[in-house]
């Protein structure tokens, strides 16, 4: 939890119910600061300006690479919602983490996440400026961003999602379905959808082309690949692809996932 011997200096403060929290800087300009990055072995930098200048960007900030919580929920869904979000208008998505860019570009591969572009604020400069820096020293961590998403548009700080202070590693606020909520409440999809497939499959694409129509995010297993035959047809009781799953409910091939909005 928040206190005033685990925040940094800079850190700006407000105090609801009598409980310590960070304070948003929504309608305010993004910190200037040059980024370090290692690309194809070679270094460079990216400066607050280029990211998010003349741009709308979503950015989500937490406290280190391959932690739990970071690497089961907080960036997978971000990676699994970005086409909808690109839809919505928003040009890129940032994760930034007070980790060196080696890291952050392991963290990265080991991901796949290859919608989302990864800042390491090595420094801390960018999380220090923005008033989310706090000292985890207590777990070994040293000064670490909170964890936090926001909303930017041409530099300016449309909108912010800081987690609690509550025990642990609150997160509650910060997700990716919690920001396309905001952006477009319409665009929120409820469901849990598998798609078992297979490459060159016309059915398998006729059925991902009514979802990707619909606006809904699915998740794509390859049969072969991502699941093994056998498992296959012990799932799903079946020998022919596509075969759906919505929520847990099978609703078999193509032409059972048109019945089924057909009905809706």
């Amino acid at each position: 939890m928040l206190n005033n011997d685990n925040i940094s200096k800079s850190t700006t403060l407000a105090t609801i119910n009598g409980v310590i929290m960070l304070a948003s800087k929504e309608q305010q300009k993004v910190p200037n600061v040059t980024f370090t990055l290692r690309a194809n072995d070679e270094w460079t930098t990216r400066s607050s300006d280029e990211i998010f200048n003349d741009k709308t960007v979503v950015v989500f900030s937490l406290p280190g690479a391959f932690t739990p919580t970071c690497s089961s929920s907080h960036l997978p869904r971000y990676n699994e919602l970005a086409p909808t979000l690109f839809k919505n208008g928003v040009d890129e998505i940032i994760c930034m983490s007070v980790n060196d860019t080696f890291v952050m570009n392991a963290w990265a591969q080991h991901q796949d996440a290859s919608n989302i572009n990864f800042i390491p604020d090595g420094n801390g400069e960018f999380t220090d400026a923005m008033g989310m820096l706090v000292d985890k020293a207590d777990i070994g961590f040293g000064k670490r961003s909170w964890r936090y998403s926001m909303l930017v548009k041409n530099g300016i700080i449309e909108k912010m999602f800081i987690e609690p202070d509550l025990p642990g590693d609150p997160f509650e606020v910060s997700d990716a379905d919690t920001m396309l909520q905001h952006i477009n409440p319409s665009a929120c999809q409820t469901s849990a959808i598998t798609v078992f497939s297979k490459p060159d499959c016309p059915y398998c694409k006729k059925a991902k082309a009514l979802l990707n129509e619909k606006g809904l995010t699915f998740e794509e297993l390859e049969v072969g690949k991502d699941v093994n035959l056998t498992m296959f047809k012990a799932i799903t009781g079946a020998d022919t692809v596509p075969q759906i799953f919505i929520d847990g409910q099978h609703i078999r091939g193509s032409e059972a996932l048109d019945e089924h909005f057909s009905e809706k």
